[in-house]
């Protein structure tokens, strides 16, 4: 039950003892109306657990030029947070690889959070660029840039024009790697050996000889359940004839210097459409190898999306395009 904390109730029975019942019902009246007013103020959070709260919500196919490409993400504003439990059942129910939930701070900067149908995750690119296209597009958004502050430090996303169309480019940090020899639960579950493995904080690296190889992998992940149910797998190869960045600007039309695939079964994601966070790995490792800083990637799931990458510094610049496929209202 909630109190209205400027009700003195004690002063109140104590000035009403002895006063007759039209006094009475005044003094019951003015309490009720007192109660009505600080519930009527109450947060999002204090109402939440006696009334029915309508919601805005957002579906956004990132790093697709075009619906039904590109990875889904539900993006869901509020003006405050939410109890943990009703963002994870939010995102359960939506049943999509993610949603992302934000609150404004200052001008120009939100808190993001990301939860999967299953767990929250410390970062993730595409509901991040889902998340600015809907700040952008819906929300009346005008600065160059806005900045999100997550679990994984300071991100920060810039709109600018690609081929006619909006293109979010997302700034986010370097995930560095450590080479290692193959685990056999990887081999196992692949069914290939791979030409070199890395591990980085989150993700199994794993590099491959050629795209096909990369297109063509049934991967099998019941051998291990434990092993697979605390690393991602990122799966990987080299396009051959990739150009150098002078010959890639010369060019009429984009061509991909890397493939890949990534598959989250820790996060209760079997396969995920377009990865951006996966690239924080990716960009830096085929930077090195390509002798280029500039990338274009291609992840080839069944859905498919392509990211324009460049390495700068100790972070990842990774820039795609939205297309909008829902917009509509939650009750929780």
């Amino acid at each position: 039950m909630v109190i209205a904390p400027d009700v003195d109730f004690a002063n109140m029975r104590r000035k009403t003892h002895n006063c007759n019942v039209e006094k009475d019902v005044f003094c019951i009246c003015y309490a009720l109306a007192k109660i009505h007013s600080f519930v009527a103020n109450t947060t999002i959070v204090e109402r939440l657990w006696n009334d029915t709260m309508k919601l805005d919500i957002y579906q956004i196919d990132a790093f697709a030029s075009k619906v039904f490409r590109g990875n889904p993400a539900a993006v869901v504003p509020l003006a405050e947070w939410l109890p943990d439990d009703v963002m994870q059942n939010i995102a359960a129910e939506n049943n999509l690889a993610e949603t992302a939930f934000f609150v404004p701070l200052e001008e120009g900067n939100y808190d993001l959070r990301w939860f999967t149908p299953e767990i929250e995750i410390p970062l993730c690119g595409h509901a991040t660029l889902a998340s600015a296209f809907v700040l952008y597009n819906y929300l009346g958004y005008k600065q160059a840039m806005v900045g999100f502050q997550s679990k994984s430090g300071e991100l920060r996303v810039s709109k600018s024009v690609r081929n006619g169309r909006d293109l979010f480019t997302l700034d986010f940090p370097v995930r560095g790697l450590e080479r290692i020899e193959t685990p056999q639960s990887i081999i196992n579950a692949l069914g290939i050996t791979p030409r070199e493995t890395y591990r980085s904080a989150m993700n199994y690296l794993v590099v491959l000889e050629s795209p096909r190889e990369v297109l063509n992998l049934t991967p099998d992940f019941s051998g291990d359940k434990t092993f697979f149910s605390e690393h991602g797998i990122i799966v990987s190869a080299a396009v051959p004839n990739s150009l150098s960045n002078d010959q890639q600007s010369a060019m009429q039309c984009d061509v991909v210097d890397f493939v890949s695939r990534y598959f989250a079964v820790f996060a209760g994601v079997f396969e995920d459409p377009v990865t951006g966070s996966a690239h924080c790995t990716l960009v830096p490792y085929w930077a090195e190898k390509l002798g280029k800083t500039t990338l274009i990637a291609q992840q080839v799931s069944k859905r498919g999306g392509q990211l324009f990458c460049e390495l700068r510094g100790d972070r990842v610049m990774m820039g795609g395009h939205g297309a909008a496929y829902l917009q509509g209202t939650i009750e929780v």
